[in-house]
């Protein structure tokens, strides 16, 4: 999946750790939101891979994952 809405150069994305997160190296998610795109990564690698997903997509998953 493409999505071009990555920040511009220079420019960091705000990462948010799970509120899940123990803290003790569990396995936990990142996310960060630009105003079309959300991508998310592997808290315990955060110079790791990320994938990036439109927020439609990502809405759709998060209501999926909230009836499981």
């Amino acid at each position: 999946m493409s999505v071009d809405d990555f920040p511009a150069a220079g420019t960091e994305l705000a990462w948010h750790k799970s509120s899940y997160s123990s803290g003790e190296g569990g396995q936990c998610i990142e996310v960060a939101r630009t105003p079309r795109s959300v991508h998310v990564r592997d808290s315990k690698r955060a110079d790791g891979p990320t994938l990036a997903v439109t927020s439609t997509r990502w809405a759709a998953f998060v209501a999926f994952a909230a009836q499981n």
